[in-house]
């Protein structure tokens, strides 16, 4: 399976994805320059975090019209997977591929910490190395991380499942007291109606190398090669 990884004038996260997919699953990975169109060649793009074009205006707000960007849609259109986290998330959001938006934190603080999240459901390609409801660890660190939608766009999302995970206590209880951020009905991530695009705050590179002892993370990445198995 080859990935890709998208890098815009910011990005931050691009190299710690690098590692994950090819230096410890040791999948071929390119470094995809934000002014680069030519994709085809990829099974999984990944939008990493950091702050792309300096997260002027609003986050993702100028990535969105980025050539990388623009055929990341296509390839998300042919039902190839794109996964976006936390700038890669508000990037998503901006362009259209999810719903709803990221806005300040709750607060008005930036968080840096290690959250449970709980895994609302292992039938996508994303999941199927967790439990359903299991609850992991993963980093976070953000200061628009609060995820909001309208109330249409919020039922929709949950009538449909769309859902990935929320933020929890260890116990996976979802309570407004372990919510970091102030997002709607605690949601962490979400996917798109196909299941193909997923976005999420937290950062599952960051908890994926037994190196650093922290490895919860990786099964989000493991359950994608399953795809290419087939």
């Amino acid at each position: 399976m080859k990935f890709g990884v998208i890098v815009f004038p910011g990005s931050n996260c691009d190299r710690d994805m690098a590692w994950v997919t090819q230096g410890l699953l040791g999948q071929p990975t390119r470094m995809i320059w934000h002014e680069d169109s030519d994709i085809d060649d990829l099974d999984v793009v990944i939008v990493p975090g950091g702050f792309s074009y300096g997260d002027y205006l609003r986050c993702g707000a100028i990535a969105r019209f980025s050539p990388a960007m623009k055929a990341t849609v296509k390839h998300a259109e042919q039902g190839k997977p794109v996964l976006g986290v936390c700038n890669g998330f508000q990037i998503l959001t901006e362009i259209g591929l999810l719903p709803g938006a990221l806005i300040r934190n709750r607060g008005l603080h930036f968080v840096c910490d290690r959250t449970p999240l709980r895994v609302e459901r292992n039938d996508l390609p994303w999941t199927k190395s967790y439990d359903a409801k299991q609850v992991i660890t993963i980093p976070i660190a953000h200061g628009e991380g609060c995820y909001f939608a309208d109330d249409d766009t919020l039922k929709s999302l949950e009538d449909n499942g769309q859902v990935v995970f929320r933020y929890s206590d260890v116990n996976g209880d979802i309570t407004d007291r372990v919510n970091p951020n102030g997002s709607l009905n605690n949601i962490a991530g979400i996917c798109n109606q196909a299941g193909n695009v997923l976005g999420m705050m937290p950062h599952p590179e960051r908890s994926a190398d037994g190196a650093i002892g922290a490895t919860d993370g990786m099964g989000l990445f493991k359950g994608l090669l399953e795809l290419s198995m087939r």
